[in-house]
C-alpha cells in the first residue's frame, strides 16, 4: 500500500515516523507535514493523492491550541473539521482507508465512569467541538475508516506536559499543578507503534470509534509528582484546584476512556502509564544532557 501520515511534523507523526524506520515495513510511506502538504487546499491534496496513488491516509494532522481556538474558532474549525470533511470525500472518491486521530475533548467531563466510544459527546470548547464535528464528517463520508480519540498525548518531540514539567522542575523550587482534572496519560509513541501495527497486519476489515490510551488513571497532579520522582527534581509540587488557574478554554474534568472494544477487537494488552512514562523520561533526559 501507498499511505500518507499527514501530521508528520506534530508528536505522533514523528513518532510514527521513528516507529517505521526501526520496522522492516513492506508499504510505501509519504510523511507531510503543512509546509509540504496543506490539508485545507482541496485541489493540492487530490493532486497528491492522485500522483502517490495513495491506499491508506493516517491523519494526524491538527489544530491543537486548546485555548487559542477560542479566539481563532474560524482557523479550527477549517483544520479539524473541514480539511478532514475533504479527507473523507477524496478518500471515498479513491476507495483509500481513512484512519483519523481524534480526542477525549469530545466528551463533556462531567462523568465519574470511562467514556465509551457510544457515550454522549458534549465537547465544552471549540476545540472539542471541532474535533467532533470532524469525526461527524467522516461518519456521512461514506469512507471506510477507523477513528482514535486518545487523551493527554506527550513525547520527547514537539511541546508537552511531560516536557513542560521536565523543564520547569530544573527552573523552578515550586509548582502549582490542577489535582481535580482526571485523564490517562498516553506515550505517543505507544500510539505510533500500535497504528503501525494496525497497518502492517492490516487490521482494515473493521470499522468505527476506537479509544486508545495508556492504561491507569491520573490527575495532572499526579503527573506532575511522576515526572520529579523519576528526573529526582527538587521542586515542590503544590495541588490547586481548576478554579485557581483558570484558562481560555474549560477542560473536562474527567477524561478516561474506556478501551474495552479497543482491546477485544485488536486482541492487545496496552502498557500502563507509569510504565511508559520511565520510558520516555529517560529518553528526554539523555536528548538533554
Amino acid at each position: 500500500m501507498n499511505i500518507l501520515v499527514t501530521g508528520a511534523g506534530g508528536q505522533l507523526g514523528q513518532e510514527l515516523h521513528r516507529v517505521v524506520d526501526e520496522q522492516s515495513s513492506k508499504h510505501s510511506y509519504y510523511f507531510c507535514d503543512r509546509g509540504e502538504l496543506d490539508l485545507t487546499d482541496a485541489l493540492a491534496l487530490e493532486t497528491f493523492l492522485e500522483a502517490h496513488t495513495i491506499d491508506l491516509i493516517i491523519n494526524g494532522a491538527a489544530y491543537t491550541a486548546v485555548d487559542r481556538a477560542e479566539d481563532e474558532p474560524t482557523l479550527a474549525d477549517l483544520v479539524n473539521h473541514q480539511a478532514v470533511a475533504t479527507l473523507a470525500r477524496l478518500a471515498k472518491l479513491r476507495n483509500a482507508f481513512l484512519i483519523h486521530i481524534s480526542t477525549d475533548y469530545v466528551f463533556s467531563g462531567e462523568a465519574h465512569i470511562p467514556y465509551t466510544e457510544e457515550a454522549p459527546t458534549a465537547p465544552l470548547g471549540v476545540y472539542g467541538q471541532t474535533k467532533r464535528l470532524g469525526e461527524e464528517a467522516i461518519l456521512a463520508s461514506g469512507v471506510h475508516y477507523q477513528i482514535y480519540r486518545t487523551s493527554w498525548l506527550y513525547s520527547s518531540y514537539g511541546s508537552n506536559f511531560v516536557k513542560t514539567m521536565c523543564r520547569l522542575q530544573k527552573e523552578r523550587s515550586e509548582l502549582n499543578v490542577v489535582f481535580d482534572q482526571i485523564g490517562s496519560p498516553t506515550w505517543a509513541r505507544d500510539l505510533a507503534h500500535f497504528l503501525y501495527i494496525v497497518v502492517e497486519q492490516e487490521h482494515l476489515d473493521v470499522q468505527g470509534i476506537f479509544h486508545y490510551s495508556n492504561e491507569g488513571v491520573c490527575s495532572w497532579y499526579d503527573l506532575a509528582e511522576a515526572v520529579r520522582r523519576l528526573t529526582k527534581a527538587n521542586c515542590r509540587i503544590r495541588p490547586i484546584r481548576t478554579s485557581e488557574y483558570p484558562t481560555r478554554a474549560k477542560r473536562p474534568a474527567y477524561a478516561v476512556l474506556d478501551k474495552a472494544k479497543l482491546k477485544e477487537t485488536f486482541d492487545i494488552e496496552l502498557p500502563h502509564w507509569q510504565t511508559s512514562l520511565a520510558s520516555c523520561i529517560t529518553e528526554i533526559q539523555s536528548l538533554t544532557k
